[in-house]
């Protein structure tokens, strides 16, 4: 038996809505994705930028992020200055701490007071700091002593792994086990009795010396807070577009 005409017509303007609502629903999901792109490349440019201020050693303000770098899209600087200064501290191991609330100006220092920063003098290669700090709180989150097999297990999560180059860290086991070795910020060495021989890491003198435990913990507390998901994600994906770029 053929439907009543107005049963089709009812079914025609049902299919008809839900498509125009389908339809807008797909827009607002581009749209919601085409900004989060835009927000991450402004924030990849605020993060370049105040790089260049860490190299330079110079200030920068509010005002001047805005007009050199945000641009047109100054209602979302909040969330992209978060997230830019999530990543310097992450990343790099470089707090940007402002100065003077009434100019909103900016300076960037290395995080928990250290004076290490591993760039060569000629400022190009990047700040490692970020990976000291993480290995620090390691070691304390250890008990003050943390096996090698528990280090490289934590830094094979984060993407940093034994013989291979690392776009930031450059060779990962040279500077752990020497360079930082040799500034005295970490100390590796033999577990006693341990056959084959197994290996520990410890902090070093200087790293008592610029910093405390409370510090660090304070640092992971905070970092622990945050929702830190979407910044090892970009994280990620500013690793293989610097691979790329390489």
């Amino acid at each position: 038996m053929a439907a009543p005409a107005w049963s089709q017509s009812e079914d025609e303007g049902f299919s008809d809505q839900n498509e125009q609502e389908a339809s807008s629903r797909e827009d607002s999901e581009d749209s919601e994705s085409s900004l989060r792109d835009v927000l991450y490349m402004k924030m990849s440019d605020l993060v370049e930028f105040l790089l260049l201020k860490y190299h330079t050693k110079q200030p920068t303000t509010k005002a001047e992020m805005l007009s050199r770098v945000i641009k047109e899209h100054q209602d979302h600087f909040p969330e992209i200055f978060s997230l830019a200064s999530e990543f310097m501290q992450l990343l790099f191991g470089i707090d940007v701490k402002e100065v003077n609330p009434s100019t909103q100006t900016y300076v960037l220092v290395t995080t928990l007071g250290l004076t290490y920063d591993g760039m060569v003098s000629d400022g190009k290669s990047m700040p490692n700091t970020g990976l000291l700090v993480m290995l620090l709180r390691l070691i304390l989150a250890e008990g003050d002593c943390a096996p090698e097999e528990i280090i490289w297990e934590a830094l094979n999560v984060m993407g940093v792994r034994d013989g291979r180059e690392h776009w930031i860290y450059g060779e990962p086991r040279e500077l752990i086990t020497k360079v930082w070795v040799q500034e005295q910020y970490l100390e590796y060495q033999q577990v006693p009795n341990s056959d084959p021989a197994r290996y520990q890491f410890l902090w070093g003198p200087r790293a008592y010396a610029e910093t405390t435990r409370l510090k660090v913990r304070e640092t992971f507390q905070r970092d622990y807070r945050r929702n830190l998901s979407s910044v090892l994600y970009l994280s990620e994906e500013s690793m293989s577009n610097e691979e790329e770029e390489v």
